[in-house]
């Protein structure tokens, strides 16, 4: 009898999209204060009186053709009983994105790496709202390329082997790497090419860890 091999189920559904965002941080608000006064069913005539702003100010707020003062906004946000920021969830943000053709990565010398070692940044984001930072490299090791000591910084770091064959150390274990091969793991551990055997040899190293604040 053939036994069945167990699925993890992961908890983030990587096809789901979110809901259309205003690009317009003005129009966003006014959407988001007319959406949030309907729902508690309060007339625009109720909510001005409530917040101390005319009528007309409300309605030039709702429709996206004034910017409103942070303080009005705290206002605004009292009187529909919300945190002040739920007034901006329907704003959608700039997301960066940055394309890399083949052989236009970045050739960089990285803390840590030795002659020989050719690392290519594939691309960088800088600040953003994810509270990670996240380093595509492709890396390439040829005949030669001399030793080093193993590395150890912060963060997860992945592995896909394209080409060549190494024995790559993580802790106090080796791991034989061929094309195809990944390997995921916690950097803080020791980590790195030991044992050159097939050259030359390229594989992409992604490397995530915290933003610093």
């Amino acid at each position: 009898m053939k036994k069945k091999s167990a699925k993890t189920e992961l908890t983030q559904n990587p096809h789901a999209v979110r809901e259309v965002r205003e690009k317009n941080l003005e129009v966003a608000i006014g959407r988001q204060v007319r959406e949030l006064r309907k729902r508690q069913r309060m007339t625009g005539s109720e909510l001005a009186e409530q917040t101390g702003l005319s009528v007309g100010m409300l309605s030039k707020i709702e429709n996206g053709v004034i910017s409103p003062s942070l303080n009005t906004l705290q206002i605004l946000a009292n009187a529909l009983s919300v945190p002040l920021v739920q007034l901006f969830s329907g704003f959608e943000e700039i997301r960066g994105a940055m394309h890399v053709k083949a052989g236009n990565g970045v050739e960089i010398e990285r803390a840590g790496t030795r002659a020989g070692h050719q690392y290519s940044l594939l691309g960088h984001i800088g600040s953003n709202n994810s509270g990670v930072v996240v380093e595509p490299y492709l890396i390439t090791l040829d005949s030669e390329s001399d030793h080093f000591p193993a590395f150890q910084h912060e963060g997860i770091e992945l592995l896909y082997m394209l080409e060549g064959v190494v024995n790559y150390r993580h802790g106090d274990q080796l791991y034989l790497l061929e094309p195809g091969d990944s390997l995921l793991f916690d950097a803080d551990a020791p980590h790195g090419p030991e044992v050159l055997i097939d050259l030359p040899a390229r594989y992409l190293s992604v490397i995530c860890y915290p933003q610093q604040g």
